[in-house]
C-alpha cells in the first residue's frame, strides 16, 4: 500500500515514515499543500495523512480540490487537539477520519488499519503474477502457495514492480521509492543489485519463467503474459 504523508514538522514526518517503512508500506511525503497537491494529481495513493496546518496551502484546500477531482483516495486528517471545527470541516469536505494532535502511534496505526479495511476489497489489495501472490494489507507473500519471509526493503521492491506488472521501471524509479530522499546513487548504486538477487533467490526466480526480468539499460520489469 502507498501513502503519502503531509506535514510541516519534518521530525514528525520522519518518525511516521520510518515507522510505517518498517511495517512494508510505501511511504511518500510532503512539506506543504502545493507539494501534495503535485504528488497527488501525478501518483496514485492508497492512503493520504494530511495536517490542516500547512504553509502555502492549507490542508482544508488541498482536500476540497482532490475531492473535486473525483480523487476519491481515503484522507486520515491531523488536526490540532481541540479544534472541533476543523474537524467538522473536514469531514463535510469528504475526510473519512481526523486524529488529534500529539497521538500515540499505536492509535494512528490502527485508524490506518481501519481505513484500509473499509475502503476496498482483499481482492484489490492483492497482487499477483505468476505465483507470486502479495498481500499489500497483511504483508503475507507466497509463491506457489508457500510463505516467503521478505525484508523490509525487499517487500517494497517487489511490491512497487507488481503495482507496475507488465510496465518497465527504471532503476532510478525503483531505488527512489524504495530508498526515498535517503537514496543517494553515487554511494549506494549497487544496493539494487544486491536487493534484486536476495529477492530472486527467496521466490526461486530462475531457470526457465524468469519472474523479475532485467531490461538492459532501463531497469525491471515483471511480465504476467496472462493479463
Amino acid at each position: 500500500m502507498r501513502i503519502l504523508i503531509v506535514d510541516d514538522e519534518q521530525s514528525l514526518l520522519n518518525q511516521l515514515k520510518r515507522t510505517l517503512e518498517g511495517l512494508r508500506y510505501m511511504v511518500e511525503t510532503a512539506l506543504d499543500g502545493e507539494d501534495a497537491l503535485d504528488k497527488l494529481f501525478d501518483t496514485p495513493y492508497d492512503l493520504i495523512i494530511l495536517d490542516i496546518m500547512l504553509p502555502k496551502q492549507d490542508g482544508l484546500s488541498v482536500l476540497r480540490e482532490i475531492r473535486q477531482a473525483d480523487i476519491t483516495t481515503p484522507v486520515l486528517m491531523l488536526t490540532a487537539r481541540g479544534e472541533s471545527g476543523d474537524k467538522v470541516k473536514g469531514l463535510d469536505l469528504g475526510a473519512d477520519d481526523y486524529l488529534a494532535k500529539p497521538f500515540s502511534l499505536d492509535e494512528l496505526l490502527a485508524r490506518i488499519r481501519a481505513l484500509f479495511r473499509r475502503s476496498g476489497s482483499q481482492a484489490d489489495a492483492v497482487l499477483q503474477a505468476k505465483g507470486l501472490r502479495l498481500d499489500t494489507i497483511s504483508r503475507e507473500v507466497t509463491k506457489d502457495g508457500n510463505p516467503v519471509d521478505l525484508t523490509a526493503r525487499e517487500f517494497s521492491i517487489l511490491e512497487f514492480l507488481l503495482y507496475n506488472k507488465n510496465r518497465a521501471v527504471s532503476r532510478f524509479n525503483l531505488a527512489e521509492h524504495v530508498w526515498g530522499d535517503a537514496f543517494d546513487p553515487f554511494s549506494m548504486s549497487n544496493f539494487m543489485d544486491v536487493h534484486i538477487k536476495n529477492l530472486r533467490h527467496k521466490i526461486g526466480d530462475f531457470g526457465h519463467g524468469t519472474i523479475i526480468r532485467t531490461i538492459r539499460g532501463v531497469g525491471y520489469i515483471i511480465k504476467d503474459e496472462a493479463q
